[in-house]
């Protein structure tokens, strides 16, 4: 079934029309299997639709993630990484996930054009749609061990951030412990996930997804106010360039990180720190504690001053919104 699908994604994203009975007998299935894949499609982001006596069409041409595209801009950046596309994957972080401990190298990304089970923190939904943003995770083996894990979200936030700024010199705004924003309005998401022990070396994924270009239909999906990178700088994006910024940038900063954590990284967040100096709500379960926000330290927790007392605040189940 999914042959069949990743067939008809190559022939359909050249904005051909297609008939259903050719499709079929290509394939070897019916003409109504092949109505039923298009189906399929349409609810994962594809606009296609369909004209008696020509077939089926979609609305608007896609530019696919290429790898080896990729490959040649992450060279043009003296960058080397291994690169996997996918169109149709359960989850990109999964997916490395599911290939430790000895499958993955360090540096190796996995990309994605559409995920039917994309996760965000605290196991909430990231709506995936086909084609549309970029769904991207990186393998990488944290010498320093899981006290330094925090930090990896400060190292994913700035990376995104170079590679939108060195690309289309526009500024993001950061929020602890793993958004990034623009105007205000959620971006990306950053996704760590870990495996191994506290006290030694493990092995990380680190999961971003970038809205681009969000599909109207996709769009009621999402429970939470967001905005998309190609409606906020007015532009049309080049999703393989910027994977490729931001691989590179992400690389940069992660040999940074392993030299000297995010010693260095620390004033740069804070310049970006949406909530530096606010008034803020920090949500754990059911308690609310109010406080200011005094960005964050050298571990990537965050400073809270509550009642002139700033202590640290490390990640987990906890949410950072607006003071009231």
């Amino acid at each position: 079934m999914k042959a069949i699908r990743e067939q008809l994604i190559k022939k359909l994203v050249k904005g051909e029309f297609l008939s259903g009975q050719a499709l079929g007998e290509e394939l070897g299935v019916s003409r109504a299997a092949i109505s039923k894949h298009i189906s399929a499609l349409q609810e994962i982001g594809f606009d296609i639709f369909s004209v008696t006596g020509k077939g089926y069409r979609i609305a608007n041409a896609i530019e696919l993630l290429d790898e080896t595209r990729i490959v040649e801009l992450l060279t043009e950046h003296n960058t080397h990484a291994k690169v996997e596309v996918h169109n149709l994957i359960d989850s990109t972080n999964s997916y490395l996930m599911r290939r430790l401990p000895n499958q993955n190298i360090p540096g190796q990304v996995c990309i994605a054009e559409y995920q039917s089970a994309g996760r965000g923190r605290r196991g909430r939904q990231w709506v995936s749609p086909f084609g549309s943003h970029i769904y991207m995770s990186m393998y990488w083996y944290l010498e320093q061990g899981m006290s330094a894990a925090m930090g990896l979200s400060v190292v994913a936030a700035l990376a995104v951030s170079d590679a939108i700024k060195a690309l289309y010199d526009v500024d993001v705004e950061l929020k602890w412990p793993n958004d990034i924003y623009f105007n205000g309005v959620k971006l990306a998401g950053i996704l760590i996930d870990l495996e191994g022990q506290a006290m030694e070396p493990c092995h990380c994924v680190i999961g971003i997804g970038l809205n681009i270009k969000m599909p109207e239909k996709s769009a009621a999906l999402v429970d939470q106010p967001w905005i998309d990178l190609s409606s906020a700088i007015g532009v049309e994006i080049d999703r393989n360039i910027l994977t490729a910024s931001i691989i590179s940038a992400l690389l940069r900063r992660l040999k940074i990180h392993s030299e000297t954590g995010i010693h260095t990284m620390v004033a740069q967040w804070q310049a970006q720190d949406f909530y530096f100096n606010k008034a803020v709500a920090l949500i754990t379960g059911e308690k609310i504690t109010r406080g200011i926000c005094r960005g964050i330290n050298v571990q990537g927790a965050l400073m809270l001053e509550v009642n002139g007392q700033v202590s640290p605040v490390y990640g987990g189940e906890v949410s950072l919104r607006a003071g009231l």
